[in-house]
């Protein structure tokens, strides 16, 4: 009897093991569009409901008719995925306390930025890939755990620095967010700034929104949306939104 259990138990390990090692699916969207983007999502810290969130984030982009939202739930899938479909990559993703993607998921972004796609990163994807030095090269800013990472989650204020930008030229001079204001990015790569906001605890200016070009590749990178909250407030949809155009190539929409 004990070894026909063992046996049994055995078998189902194996069965788990094969699913895990079963390679992510794409869900794809329904909606017909030129311009396809990748959202990766399906792990964070556990503060960052990314089940909640990834779905508020797909909307935003896609209310945007010329841009359709694929979503995989499993970062690693940068590992053997196929990026040719895609116009931009958006990053809703960190690895807390699990393995990142190994060495061929960071050729295989990096190349695909440097080669004209776009990368856009929400919230805490700052924090992706701890153990990649490079990763602040096509980041711009990075997540440092030795810094403070952000004011008590609570109202602060947005001010846009730079309305020359196609992300944010017509948007308010300013606006108001309920989120985690981050005092944490620390990298030297030269980025351009679109949007600050200044720190209750210590009274600095940090940078909520920036972009950069990667070889032919647009960065946008954005700090803003912590939760569904977060991302309710028009300005910061419309920064995603048009965020997420410009980095593809197009004319962003008001």
């Amino acid at each position: 009897m004990l070894r026909f259990w063992m046996v049994a138990m055995a078998v189902v390990l194996c069965a788990a093991a094969g699913r895990a090692a079963e390679p992510a699916t794409v869900d794809r969207s329904p909606r017909k569009a030129n311009n396809r983007v990748l959202l990766v999502t399906g792990v964070d810290h556990p503060g960052h409901k990314w089940r909640k969130t990834a779905p508020v984030l797909r909307r935003i982009i896609e209310e945007d008719g010329r841009m359709a939202v694929d979503v995989v739930e499993d970062p690693r899938w940068l590992e053997t995925g196929d990026l040719s479909p895609y116009r931009a990559i958006l990053h809703h993703w960190m690895d807390w306390q699990v393995p990142p993607p190994g060495a061929k998921a960071r050729a295989n972004l990096e190349q695909f930025v440097r080669a004209g796609g776009g990368l856009v990163l929400v919230h805490f994807a700052c924090g992706a890939w701890q153990d990649w030095p490079g990763f602040v090269t096509i980041a711009g800013r990075v997540w440092d755990p030795q810094r403070r990472a952000h004011d008590p989650r609570g109202p602060f204020t947005v001010r846009i620095v730079d309305a020359d930008h196609p992300v944010t030229r017509g948007l308010p001079a300013s606006f108001e967010t309920f989120d985690e204001l981050y005092t944490c990015l620390a990298g030297e790569t030269p980025v351009r700034v679109l949007a600050e906001a200044t720190s209750k605890v210590d009274h600095k200016d940090y940078p909520m929104a920036f972009v950069l070009t990667v070889g032919k590749g647009r960065v946008f990178h954005c700090v803003l949306g912590h939760d569904v909250k977060a991302l309710t407030p028009p300005p910061v949809q419309a920064l995603y939104r048009r965020g997420t155009a410009w980095a593809v190539g197009l004319k962003p929409n008001p």
